[in-house]
C-alpha cells in the first residue's frame, strides 16, 4: 500500500485543483491520500467525490498557528468537513492570510520588488479559500523576478527570508482543540529535529496526537529518530510530501508504507 498523509490543493496553495489531485495521485501509483490544504477543508469533498471506488481519501486540513515564538503546522486528520467551529475558523483564516500576504507584499516593496496582490490572485488562478505562500512565488515567477519557485522560497519568502511574514492565527493549543471538536486527530506537521525534544511535552499536554516523521527532504535516519521519539511518548507517526505541484516532483514519488504508519490508519479504519 502506497499512502501520502500530506497533499494540497488549489483550495489553498496547491496548483491542482481538487479532482486533478485525485487524478495525479491514481497516475503516481498512490492507494490512501490525505488532502490537507491550509487552513480550509473546502476541496474534500471534490476530492472524495474524485476518488470514490479507487482512491481512499482521508479529510484532513493544515491549521497555521504560532507556538513558542515560533510559527508551527498542526494537521487534522479524520475531521467532519462539516464541523461548525472547522467552518468558522476557516472563514476567519481567509481574512488573516489576505492581511498576512499584503505584509509580505510590502516587505518585497521595500526590497524594490513590486508585485501587487491581483498580481497574486492572477498567480493563484480560480481563487482558493486560502491565500499562500506558493501563490506569491508563482507571481514573481510570473514578473520575473526568479527563474523557479524554488528560488522564490530561497532568496525571498522561505522561513528566514527577508519577506517572510509568519501566519499567527491561533495558538497550537487552539488547533489541537478545534481539530479534536472536529472528531479528528492532531498532529504535528513537519517538526524541526532540533525542536522537538523541547516541545513534544507541552504540545501532547495540550492534546496532541501524533507526529509527522517521513517526508521526502528529510534524510531516512533523521525520520527514524523522528518516529522513535514520538512511539516512545505514545504518539502517532504519520508521513507525507508536503505536495503542492509539479515543481515538488511527481505525486507519489514520496510515499510511505502501512506499515510506516499501521497505528495511524487503524484509527480511520483503514
Amino acid at each position: 500500500m502506497r499512502i501520502d498523509l500530506h497533499v494540497h490543493s488549489t483550495a489553498s496553495d496547491g496548483s491542482y485543483a481538487p479532482a486533478a489531485v485525485i487524478q495525479a495521485a491514481r497516475a503516481g501509483g498512490l492507494h490512501v491520500l490525505a488532502l490537507a490544504d491550509h487552513d480550509t477543508v473546502g476541496g474534500v469533498a471534490a476530492a472524495q467525490a474524485a476518488g470514490a471506488g479507487a482512491l481512499h481519501v482521508i479529510p484532513a486540513i493544515e491549521l497555521s498557528t504560532h507556538h513558542a515564538g515560533n510559527e508551527l503546522h498542526m494537521l487534522g486528520y479524520y475531521v467532519d468537513p462539516l464541523e461548525a467551529g472547522l467552518l468558522r475558523y476557516s472563514v476567519r483564516a481567509s481574512g488573516a492570510r489576505e492581511v498576512r500576504m499584503r505584509e509580505m507584499l510590502d516587505r518585497l516593496a521595500a526590497l524594490n520588488i513590486t508585485v501587487s496582490f491581483d498580481d497574486v490572485l492572477v498567480a493563484a488562478g480560480p481563487k482558493p479559500d486560502s491565500i499562500g505562500r506558493p501563490h506569491l512565488a508563482r507571481a514573481l515567477l510570473q514578473r520575473g523576478y526568479v527563474q523557479s519557485m524554488n528560488e522564490a522560497f530561497d532568496r525571498f519568502i522561505g522561513d528566514d527570508g527577508p519577506a517572510f511574514v509568519p501566519t499567527r492565527l491561533i495558538t497550537a493549543d487552539q488547533a489541537i482543540e478545534i481539530i479534536h471538536q472536529a472528531g479528528g486527530v492532531a498532529v504535528w506537521a513537519h517538526p524541526r529535529q532540533d525542536r522537538m525534544e523541547a516541545e513534544l511535552p507541552r504540545l501532547q499536554e495540550s492534546g496532541l496526537d501524533g507526529v509527522e516523521c517521513f517526508r521526502p527532504r528529510v534524510p531516512p535516519p533523521d525520520s527514524d529518530r523522528i518516529a522513535a521519539t514520538a512511539r516512545a511518548r505514545g504518539l502517532l507517526v504519520t508521513g507525507g510530501s508536503d505536495w503542492h505541484g509539479e515543481w515538488h516532483g511527481r505525486l507519489g514519488d514520496f510515499f510511505v508504507d502501512r506499515d510506516d504508519v499501521a497505528q495511524f490508519l487503524d484509527v480511520g479504519g483503514i
